[in-house]
């Protein structure tokens, strides 16, 4: 296969890390996911969210179970606002696929051209939920995520321990995320990276950092 064309340097990209939420699902559980869930349970968006700002940091880099986060948010001080199973079943309701982007990974992966993981802010009780309910494992090869890991983007030290635990150079792997933050810390490691906004314009930016499939680019697959 012959990767050049006139003017189109070839770039050594060997690793794909892929956000989640955002990118190629909705988000877990963002701003909006719970204020739809808050107004389904009738529940104070004020009160809950002073205390879900107290403790997230600590659900996300898996210090906290989903339970004792419940039970300082949505349960706390005696609340019983809901059934809990019901509370965490509609939690999970709102992630929904980002059909497109999903696409563009699974031909990535099957083309074999390169590695893809996961690099993501998430709980991990969520987390499982989301790589069993899409099938993420069917194409990522490991999950890098905050709840593992012990650190959150934008934090660069996460980029870089992904990159060793990935046996990766920084200058071979790509970031693709919907966070501009996010992406500036990739990129002060040394990585390449894509901000998101829609799978059209990922597949296009891959093209521009050399990335091929079977002697095409992206573009119109």
């Amino acid at each position: 296969m012959n990767n050049t064309r006139e003017n189109v340097p070839i770039q050594p990209v060997k690793t794909l890390f892929w956000d989640i939420g955002g990118v190629l699902l909705s988000n877990g559980w963002d701003r909006d996911q719970r204020a739809v869930v808050l107004a389904q349970f009738g529940m104070d968006y004020g009160t809950f969210e002073a205390d879900h700002h107290l403790i997230v940091s600590e659900l996300e880099s898996g210090r906290l179970t989903l339970d004792d986060y419940l039970n300082q948010t949505a349960f706390s001080s005696g609340k019983n606002p809901c059934n809990r199973a019901d509370f965490i079943a509609a939690m999970q309701a709102q992630s929904t696929p980002h059909p497109d982007t999903l696409q563009l990974a699974k031909e990535l992966h099957s083309s074999g051209l390169v590695r893809m993981f996961a690099l993501n802010n998430e709980s991990r009780e969520l987390n499982a939920y989301r790589i069993q309910t899409f099938g993420l494992d069917n194409f990522l090869l490991g999950f890098f995520s905050s709840c593992y890991l012990r650190l959150s983007k934008p934090n660069p030290n996460i980029y870089r321990l992904a990159l060793e635990l990935a046996h990766c150079e920084a200058a071979d792997a790509v970031m693709i995320d919907d966070r501009a933050q996010n992406v500036e810390a990739a990129r002060s490691v040394g990585m390449k990276a894509i901000l998101h906004t829609n799978a059209s314009s990922t597949r296009a930016a891959l093209q521009e950092l050399g990335v091929w499939l079977e002697g095409r680019h992206l573009e119109g697959i």
